[in-house]
């Protein structure tokens, strides 16, 4: 312990309430392993001790969210730069070591141990102040759009035990009026007893769209079902509720898109990723979220093979030109240039001409949009390699 080593690994089993570091030498023997609190001062006491035993280390942790941000800060305020390496990783290598047993200690160890054997794991970034403030940003908003989701269905299903007529009548996702008939009436007698004129002037006052055309859809619905089924004023309490809710997190989540859009406007690269046809400030923002520092990939290839749009190929033998879907890759960006791919396509121009071009060869749908998101990823790398606005002609080429 007190001879000083010239270089050393250090593996972090990160969690919640605490990690555990170990640090092995050039031989794999262990130097130092210990519990850490995830706490600041624990923290930079540990950092303290294991920076003691070498003039260089190498750091690597198996997570690199919320629950080792505290630590990646500390590590990056030291200077110190901190490698990724997966739990899927090391659970494989933590077979190829004696013993069954799973500690955190064993963790921590086999960390380290695989950070000394590969020099090829990406490097932890701690995020910028605009980087992190859109990561909470889309986070929030994806919670949000899933909360909602899960209140129309259950909407729905409550709506349908007692009034399937009027749940067959209007798209809840998408009918802010609809929702708010619900918070006044749920049931076809309430309906009817109501008439259409008191009802739609009742929509109109609150401001709905096509108050007559909501109130004749409703009336037709309730004329059609004279039968007061089984706890219909509890559910028609529910339904209210429900309606009110989603009409609330509506106002939430038009709030939290403004915000993402400011934010992501403030961004040096916004303007060109906001050209790309298909890609809003949401998707946008959340590019940037998921991309992180482009500098990391080195060309085109490698951020769409990043985002699981590059086949794979398992062959063996005589077996060749065998390609698959890769499994390790970044969902979040997947979906970003899925989305903005589905998007572009609705709209005449040369992403529509090329996803045409996909169909008339063959590929369905879905693999004519992949086709276009691996097309779209070379572009836009491109464009923000050059610092240029997306154009639907090409820029002329200089002469050398």
């Amino acid at each position: 312990m007190s001879k000083r080593h010239a270089q050393v690994w250090a593996g972090i089993d990160a969690g919640k309430g605490h990690h555990w570091a170990a640090v092995v030498d050039g031989t794999g023997a262990t130097l130092w392993s210990k519990k850490i609190e995830n706490d600041e001062s624990a923290i930079l006491t540990a950092l303290g001790e294991i920076l003691g035993l070498a003039d260089e280390v190498h750091w690597a942790v198996d997570i690199s969210g919320t629950s080792s941000a505290l630590l990646l800060a500390l590590l990056a305020a030291h200077g110190q730069q901190a490698v990724y390496v997966p739990g899927r990783t090391v659970n494989r290598m933590s077979g190829a070591y004696r013993g069954e047993a799973k500690t955190d200690a064993r963790d921590a160890y086999v960390i380290a141990e695989t950070a000394r054997h590969r020099n090829d794991f990406a490097s932890i970034d701690v995020p910028a102040r605009l980087a992190a403030d859109l990561a909470l940003l889309t986070a929030h908003r994806s919670d949000l759009v899933a909360d909602r989701v899960r209140m129309i269905n259950r909407l729905r299903d409550v709506l349908t035990g007692v009034f399937p007529a009027l749940e067959r009548a209007f798209d809840y996702s998408a009918h802010k009026g609809a929702l708010v008939l619900l918070t006044g009436y749920q049931t076809p007698a309430a309906i009817r007893r109501r008439g259409r004129a008191r009802l739609t002037a009742w929509l109109a006052n609150r401001s709905v769209r096509g108050a007559d055309t909501v109130a004749a859809t409703a009336l037709e619905a309730a004329q059609a079902q004279q039968t007061a089924l089984p706890g219909e004023d509890v559910a028609a309490q529910i339904v209210a509720d429900l309606a009110a809710q989603i009409l609330a997190l509506d106002d939430r989540l038009k709030r939290i898109e403004k915000q993402i859009r400011e934010t992501f406007r403030s961004h040096p690269q916004a303007e060109i990723i906001e050209s790309l046809p298909g890609m809003g400030p949401i998707l946008g923002a959340e590019f940037v979220v998921a991309a992180g520092d482009l500098s990391a990939y080195t060309d085109a290839g490698h951020l769409a093979s990043a985002a699981g749009l590059v086949p794979v190929p398992r062959d063996s033998g005589r077996r060749t030109g065998n390609l698959h879907r890769p499994k390790r890759y970044s969902r979040r960006l997947r979906r970003v240039f899925y989305m903005s791919a589905q998007t572009s396509i609705i709209r005449e121009g040369p992403n529509r001409d090329f996803y045409l071009k996909k169909r008339g060869e063959g590929c369905k749908h879905v693999q004519a949009v992949i086709a276009l998101a691996r097309r779209r990823a070379s572009v836009l790398w491109a464009l923000l390699r050059d610092g240029r606005i997306f154009t639907s002609t090409p820029p002329v080429t200089q002469a050398a």
